[in-house]
């Protein structure tokens, strides 16, 4: 898929800012996971992770596989003077570039409705250390940043449908029994499938002791 990186890296940081804090707390209330090795797959800016190493003492890599967007990303760690606390790796939520069981927490806000879906939990589940979680999927942190979003994103021009109808397709009522499916294709057995109007869809993925 062809990406403006520009384009979509302006929106996260000017429109989308106000949901990481939002979803990097919600992410560890629900697992309670805040020390460890955290995966931000598909991280476009870094922005989810990026949060989570503020706000926890866990050591966040950062994956996604346009080059733009991991260049965007060392700038951001940078700025930030985090580099002790982060790793970069260039890859695909198809095909993660790390060993069996290295991570504690994967998360992802976004990036899942552009996977090959089934090949990417297998992956998650792979490389989710036992106790491992995951915190996957899309929402907006709260209906009042939701409510926000949705106006500045529908004055803005951009390809495809309506920006309410993209989202419904993704994240409405009809979404969870879909990711069910694909998750109990990918054999994944301890899962469950939050979904709120006001927080979004999240795929919370369990490892075994």
């Amino acid at each position: 898929m062809q990406m403006d990186v520009k384009k979509f890296d302006t929106m996260a940081r000017e429109i989308f800012a106000p949901a990481y804090p939002l979803i990097a707390a919600q992410a560890v209330a629900r697992t309670g996971i805040r020390e460890g090795v955290c995966l931000d797959i598909g991280c476009g800016g870094g922005y989810l992770g990026l949060e989570l190493v503020r706000t926890t003492g866990l050591f966040v890599k950062f994956l996604d596989q346009s080059r733009e967007m991991l260049d965007i990303v060392r700038g951001n760690i940078a700025s930030r003077g985090l580099e002790d606390r982060t790793d970069i790796l260039s890859g695909s939520a198809e095909s993660i570039p790390l060993p069996d069981s290295a991570v504690n927490l994967a998360v992802s806000r976004g990036s899942m409705f552009f996977w090959d879906r089934v090949t990417a939990f297998r992956e998650i589940e792979r490389v989710l250390a036992p106790g491992g979680m995951s915190y996957i999927g899309g929402g907006f942190g709260s209906a009042e940043v939701k409510a926000e979003i949705d106006r500045k994103m529908e004055g803005r021009s951009h390809d495809g449908p309506p920006w309410r109808e993209w989202v419904a397709k993704r994240l409405g009522p009809e979404a969870p029994g879909e990711f069910e499916k694909e998750l109990r294709s990918a054999g994944i057995e301890d899962f469950e499938i939050d979904r709120s109007e006001d927080k979004g869809l999240w795929i919370i993925i369990r490892k075994p002791e």
